[in-house]
């Protein structure tokens, strides 16, 4: 039985990054959070060139009244939570709208072209003013960073997890991720997402 309402239903979230950043698993665990409060959950998936760094895009649909299909149309996204900041900028400019709101990780991941100088990557200032004038509300902050003083990056993803239920969007709760956590991870790996969990709460509640 579903005791909250969803801000709006459908709810369109796209969790975007790189490969390899755990944003699959990020969508994934977002998603059973949900379905286990009564929610109708669909995921869809778009890869670049995963294996190489390239974008990850999942589509995350909620709703109470009935199955969607996995395609958040042009325009009508209400969340993007981003890994990468210029996978945000990137989704934006297609599922953006007056009313989006985004929560982004700001350490960069350099594609090839700019690794090799052929590419140029924008400045941090010049990201930062693109997410805020694409979006009705931001949230950045550096969780690749906080994810290695928990020991490893791909923490992020987890952390980005806890960002979004303290932005009070969804009805996500440190509770509901705990109980899908012990479905899949032993106790001290639990404790370990929990952590990363409470300091994406904590970088919301902060700003």
């Amino acid at each position: 039985m579903i005791s909250k309402k969803l801000k709006h239903d459908p709810y369109n979230l796209i969790i975007t990054g790189v490969g390899g950043q755990g944003n699959v698993m990020s969508s994934r665990i977002i998603g059973n959070m949900l379905s286990s409060s009564g929610f109708y959950v669909t995921i869809g998936e778009t890869f670049g060139a995963s294996q190489r760094g390239g974008s990850v895009m999942s589509h995350v649909r909620v709703s109470s009244k009935n199955v969607l299909s996995p395609q958040i149309p042009l325009g009508m996204a209400h969340m993007v939570v981003s890994l990468e900041p210029v996978e945000a900028i990137r989704v934006l400019s297609s599922y953006g709208n007056p009313d989006v709101k985004v929560i982004c990780n700001t350490q960069p991941t350099h594609p090839i072209g700019v690794i090799s100088g052929r590419l140029d990557y924008p400045s941090q200032e010049k990201i930062e003013k693109s997410l805020k004038d694409l979006s009705s509300r931001t949230w950045l902050f550096n969780a690749t960073n906080i994810a290695m003083g928990i020991g490893d990056p791909i923490f992020a993803n987890i952390i980005m997890a806890g960002a979004l239920s303290a932005a009070k969007e969804l009805p996500l709760d440190k509770n509901n991720f705990k109980t899908s956590m012990e479905t899949q991870f032993s106790a001290d790996k639990i404790k370990q997402n929990l952590m990363a969990f409470d300091h994406g709460i904590n970088m919301v509640n902060s700003q």
